[in-house]
């Protein structure tokens, strides 16, 4: 059967079988292909089979969607084509079945979602900026004197300490993440940390164990202070300071 594959830099996240007539795609969890990224919309764009061809849409996302490097509202897709959206890239395979099914879409109850951010900030490049509305304006933040970190407890990375002072922290080796992996066999991409409105949420990335507190997980996991955090051969504490 043909898949969407979504990857990270080269990172596999997840593969979804082309078995629907609409395939909807975006950061909302009832979304049929889920992307955990402040860059996605909740719903961002749709993939529509139409007499044994596939035709992607743009649901008018603040970011938008292109095909092989070329912005579109819409495009006929074949087999091999590239759609980027946000930070992902999402291939279309119409010649290999699934192969696996990691992080399928969370049974529990889903965390409030942020706005979503902008591409290309001027202040913030790279990641965007939230949009400011009349509902965001007089936002307060009481966790602000509750500094969100992470301690290197055990492996090698960058540095022994990391702020958490970002939307989004990629771990990996890759040269946008926050906390860096060194090591020759390290991936680009191991999972990522997002702010939500109810606390810092962990998401794994492509195939390697991600384990909180000893369990593995395998959807977007809520952290607590304190909070053991195992991945790619790296330990990590997550606590709050003052």
């Amino acid at each position: 059967m043909a898949k969407l594959v979504l990857k990270f830099e080269s990172a596999v996240i997840r593969e979804v079988p082309l078995g629907k007539s609409t395939i909807t795609i975006g950061r909302a969890p009832d979304n049929d292909l889920q992307i955990d990224n402040l860059t996605v919309s909740e719903h961002h764009a749709r993939i529509l089979s139409e007499e044994s061809r596939l035709r992607i849409e743009d649901l008018d996302s603040l970011n938008g969607i292109s095909v092989n490097g070329t912005t579109t509202k819409r495009e006929w897709l074949r087999s091999g084509d590239n759609v980027s959206i946000g930070k992902h890239v999402i291939v279309v395979d119409l010649e290999h079945d699934v192969t696996r099914f990691e992080n399928p879409r969370p049974t529990a109850a889903t965390p409030r979602l942020e706005e979503t951010y902008a591409l290309n900030s001027p202040s913030r490049p790279g990641l965007g900026h939230r949009p400011r509305t009349e509902e965001t304006a007089g936002e307060s933040f009481p966790d602000r004197a509750r500094i969100p970190s992470l301690i290197v407890v055990k492996g090698q990375t960058a540095q022994k300490e990391y702020v958490l002072s970002s939307k989004l922290t990629l771990i990996g080796k890759s040269s946008m993440a926050t906390v860096r992996l060194t090591g020759w066999f390290k991936p680009q991409a191991a999972a990522q940390i997002s702010k939500r409105q109810d606390g810092y949420y962990l998401n794994p990335i492509g195939s390697r164990a991600t384990l909180r507190n000893g369990t593995r997980i395998t959807n977007a996991t809520l952290l607590n202070d304190g909070d053991l955090i195992e991945v790619a051969g790296v330990s990590l504490k997550f606590t709050y300071g003052e």
